[in-house]
């Protein structure tokens, strides 16, 4: 009887959630543009300081999502409950609002998700990029947005080096990426087999995907950070590992002081802050 490797078929099921451009200051910051296209501007007031964020056009559905639930006061009073130093600041937990100091937050949700919106590399996490926080790949291989949570990226500065490095883990990586999410849409196979001690049907089963995954791999572009990217990650930071596996849907135009502030508050052991950072009010400013 032929020998399974059964590494590829563990796989995390907890469903964790990442709850993972620096803009120069617009002139008149409540009229943001891009090129010569005007962009809907957030105020969000916080007990660290106010903070304006405009939001793409050409993410639709990530836009018209969030400016529903901000005139519905959906955020008002909830937490900043995941700070990350050097990588990120995230909220929109409705569960967050009245959570007891110590409790774990980061699950909550509206209960349904957004399709995943990339306009990459136009829109990539650049300090100060605000994108959706969603479930993890081994759950949500189509990388679909929480319907609620965001995350406000501050990241670190990369050298170039550091970036080539990147770019060539990126592209060894894909086929373990194509692999994985092949893998994960046929998971009740493999757990059927699995139940059944069946190591040849596991053994096809893998051989199989593995095929697949070769073909997809292969057609996948290569990662290649543009000159813009490199720019403003030598120069201001970001988190370029989340690049086109998360939707950026909007970007900080002033106020980036306030969430740097943000991002050197004391955490547990969570990553939530051990003295509430709060959302007090989001707006659309008219």
């Amino acid at each position: 009887m032929r020998k399974v490797s059964v590494k590829w078929l563990v796989f995390m099921m907890t469903g964790l959630m990442l709850f993972v451009s620096c803009s120069g200051n617009n002139n008149n910051k409540d009229k943001a543009k891009m090129g010569n296209e005007e962009m809907t501007v957030l105020l969000m007031k916080t007990t660290a300081g106010d903070v304006k964020i405009a939001l793409y056009n050409d993410t639709p559905k990530h836009r018209d999502n969030i400016l529903k639930l901000v005139n519905d006061h959906f955020y008002d009073g909830l937490l900043f409950h995941r700070v990350i130093k050097d990588f990120m600041v995230q909220g929109g937990d409705p569960d967050s609002g009245k959570a007891p100091q110590g409790k774990m937050l980061g699950s909550g949700d509206v209960g349904y998700t957004v399709p995943a919106e990339f306009v990459y590399p136009k829109h990539y996490h650049r300090k100060g990029a605000l994108a959706a926080a969603r479930q993890g790949d081994n759950v949500n291989p189509d990388k679909e947005s929480s319907g609620c949570q965001f995350y406000i990226v501050t990241g670190k500065v990369y050298s170039e080096t550091e970036l080539l490095d990147l770019e060539s883990q990126l592209n060894g990586n894909k086929l373990n990426k194509a692999f994985n999410a092949i893998a994960m849409k046929r998971l009740d196979e493999i757990r059927k087999y699995q139940q059944e001690g069946n190591q040849d049907a596991l053994y096809d089963l893998q051989e199989e995907i593995y095929a697949q995954a070769e073909k997809e791999a292969a057609a996948m572009p290569d990662v290649k950070f543009t000159p813009q990217q490199i720019k403003d990650y030598t120069t201001v930071g970001g988190t370029p590992f989340l690049d086109n596996e998360y939707t950026v849907f909007g970007e900080v135009i002033d106020g980036m002081e306030v969430i740097d502030r943000i991002q050197q508050v004391a955490t547990d052991r969570n990553d939530r802050p051990k003295e509430d950072v709060r959302i007090v009010e989001m707006t659309v400013i008219d």
